[in-house]
């Protein structure tokens, strides 16, 4: 049988370079011996031409597929609790469908990592004696650390969030929370005021006295988690529900989901939890699929549907082009770069380690199919 493996092991250097690499500019090619006659740098030409071909070809079925993409969700990640569209054949549907208390709870529920991403940079560059200190990274607060401990510079700014704290107390009343959520802003609010007061009045604060500060909202954070998530699943639930009776059962059994996030929430990201209990089970490892990337794009649902685009064709190529090789057909199918069992196999690594997940940057016009 031959396999991807085989058939490079036995191609020619050249060859095998091929298939995985871009064309070399003409300015940046080195002289070498002729091939049948022809200069080095045009028999390499010529050959890095028909991947240049492939790699048109496949960009052009790529932007053809779109087109066709139905039925799609595309969820981004928002402090709003996510913004969902629907897309069916060519036509789209955006909504928010997550109440605003989540957005509130949350809002009040980063009260520390405000305070904190005030004062951090203004902290001392030693890890400090305290419970979870084999817990920090002493590089990492080198790094974060970036500014004089001596200076004062921290002190308006901090003043200022508290104002912007104090305000929000004020209005809590007026907001129409539930009592237990009411109350958990409260403290959570009253507790910031409070460290942000001593710090400016002693013109002093460490890793130790925040720590205080934040241990003793912890329990009010978490009253403010169970609130955002029980809004966010609710919201979520109706929408999926909202637009499955719009589809039909059949068309709803074939429904792809891309979730995008950032790489900081990549894993048990929040809407997938929740949107992977209302889809077909039998498809949720290939239909379902979380696309983080480093920032939001300028067009996250554009950016979805080129990456889904390039998995459905790939799925069809892979049963075509590896029809006598599943193993590698499913490499081509997934996140496995194709060539990791052999780059790990020469090197005496073993079994792959578990692939990255997507990133958002394969809109780049003609991107190697073959390297996932």
């Amino acid at each position: 049988m031959t396999t991807r493996r085989g058939f490079i092991r036995g191609a020619s250097g050249i060859g095998a370079t091929a298939l995985i690499t871009s064309a070399v500019p003409l300015s940046q090619a080195r002289a070498t011996p002729t091939i049948a006659g022809a200069p080095s740098l045009n028999a390499k030409q010529a050959i890095l031409a028909v991947n240049a071909g492939m790699r048109s070809n496949y960009a052009a079925l790529k932007a053809d597929l779109i087109k066709h993409l139905s039925p799609v969700i595309v969820v981004q990640n928002n402090a709003t609790g996510g913004k969902f569209t629907l897309i069916t054949n060519g036509v789209r549907e955006s909504v928010e469908p997550v109440p605003q208390v989540f957005e509130l709870a949350k809002s009040i529920a980063h009260v520390p990592l405000g305070c904190y991403s005030i004062v951090a940079s203004y902290l001392t560059d030693n890890v400090p004696k305290v419970a979870n200190g084999a817990r920090i990274d002493a590089h990492d607060l080198k790094l974060v650390a970036f500014n004089d401990d001596h200076s004062r510079n921290w002190i308006l700014p901090l003043q200022d969030f508290g104002s912007k704290l104090e305000t929000a107390r004020k209005a809590l009343p007026a907001a129409g929370l539930v009592p237990e959520l009411q109350k958990s802003c409260h403290n959570i609010l009253t507790r910031g005021m409070e460290f942000i007061s001593d710090s400016v009045k002693n013109k002093n604060f460490n890793v130790a006295s925040f720590q205080i500060f934040a241990s003793s909202v912890y329990p009010d954070i978490r009253v403010n988690m169970k609130y955002a998530s029980e809004a966010q699943i609710a919201g979520v639930r109706d929408v999926m529900g909202t637009w499955r009776r719009k589809l039909g059962e059949s068309a709803w059994a074939d429904l792809y989901t891309v979730v995008l996030s950032q790489w900081t929430t990549a894993e048990l990201n929040q809407n997938t939890i929740i949107i992977k209990d209302l889809m077909n089970p039998a498809k949720i490892d290939t239909h379902l699929i979380d696309l983080p990337g480093l920032e939001t794009p300028a067009d996250p649902v554009a950016v979805a549907l080129d990456n889904l685009a390039r998995i459905v064709q790939d799925n069809i190529a892979a049963e075509l082009v590896f029809s006598q090789d599943p193993t590698v057909a499913d490499a081509l199918k997934g996140k496995q770069d194709l060539l990791s069992e052999e780059i790990l196999a020469q090197l005496g690594t073993g079994t792959p380690a578990k692939p990255a997940l997507p990133g958002y940057n394969t809109t780049t016009k003609g991107i190697c199919p073959v390297k996932k």
